[in-house]
């Protein structure tokens, strides 16, 4: 390759990063028109959406100096947006958190991200959005590389809530993987049906969820929360597509439904699985869940072991 064509294209994906920042607006004084720096909203953000995130986990994720992370998370506490409290698990590693202060800052940068954003969309026709997104998810899969089974390391899923067809989708892959998968009677997928229906007949925004996970433009996930009480919701039908396994998704998956559970002020988040499901159980016991019951039944054609499981939030 010609030193020319290099320079070429060197000038042609700066032209796109100054074109992209600019249109966004991370070049303003204040991001979003609030008084923090795009660094500063990205912290919050991941601290928000994490289950106690350390100073460590932030600098690794977002690929800052230590340094300059901790002076800019003593910023982050002199205003009173975040705190830092020893871990329940190891009292020698400190949690960071947001305040109620910094719920509310997150909260004013996230409404107002998606503000503009959604202007940003609304201004192209169906057949631009869609192409947009397309080169979006082209850039993403070229720059961070893939697996060699075709899906990327990293988080090249994201969650969205769920479109039409969703919910049908749902019952068809679970009637579909447990039966391959543990050898499930079509008695599983009814119940899966008669859960996803009950969601959709009696749903409750306020303290319900269903959540879709999306990697190329394909459903590879979801899980649910629904309300069992004024004061405790239940976790349902985590799934996760075999080619989208090992990449953490049923991590951040349960990490968004305690989450949500916990923003609702809900008291408890429990769920019933089997112990055959070996892959979930193990991310519930590291997300804090305690099993509290065993019961051996037959359902689904098969001799199980049904566990309850339930997480003080």
């Amino acid at each position: 390759m010609s030193d020319e064509l290099i320079e070429t294209r060197v000038d042609g994906v700066r032209r796109f990063n100054r074109f992209w920042t600019r249109r966004i607006g991370v070049l303003r004084e204040g991001l979003l028109h609030t008084p923090h720096t795009l660094t500063e909203a990205r912290v919050l953000l991941e601290i928000s959406q994490r289950i106690n995130p350390t100073a460590t986990d932030l600098a690794r994720e977002l690929g800052l100096d230590p340094g300059y992370l901790s002076r800019l998370l003593a910023r982050l506490e002199g205003l009173g947006l975040v705190a830092r409290s020893p871990s329940e698990a190891d009292g020698r590693r400190r949690v960071l958190s947001l305040t109620p202060k910094g719920e509310e800052a997150f909260s004013l940068l996230d409404s107002r991200s998606r503000e503009e954003v959604g202007e940003m969309l609304g201004g192209l026709a169906e057949g631009e959005q869609r192409r947009l997104l397309e080169a979006m998810r082209t850039v993403e899969a070229i720059l961070e590389g893939e697996t060699a089974r075709g899906f990327k390391y990293s988080e090249s899923f994201y969650l969205r809530s769920p479109e039409p067809g969703d919910l049908g989708w749902v019952v068809h892959r679970h009637g579909i993987l447990y039966a391959r998968e543990y050898g499930w009677d079509g008695s599983f997928e009814a119940l899966v049906a008669r859960i996803v229906a009950d969601f959709g007949d009696g749903y409750d925004a306020a303290g319900e969820r269903c959540w879709i996970a999306e990697m190329d433009g394909k459903n590879v996930g979801c899980v649910f929360v629904v309300k069992e009480s004024e004061t405790v919701a239940k976790l349902r039908l985590l799934l996760v597509e075999p080619e989208a396994r090992g990449l953490g998704l049923g991590t951040r998956l349960v990490e968004e439904c305690i989450r949500f559970s916990r923003g609702c002020g809900y008291e408890k988040l429990v769920l019933w699985t089997n112990s055959v499901l070996g892959a979930a159980r193990h991310v519930y016991e590291e997300k804090g869940f305690e099993l509290v019951e065993e019961e051996d039944h037959h359902s689904f054609g098969k001799d199980l072991v049904g566990q309850n499981w339930e997480l003080t939030l």
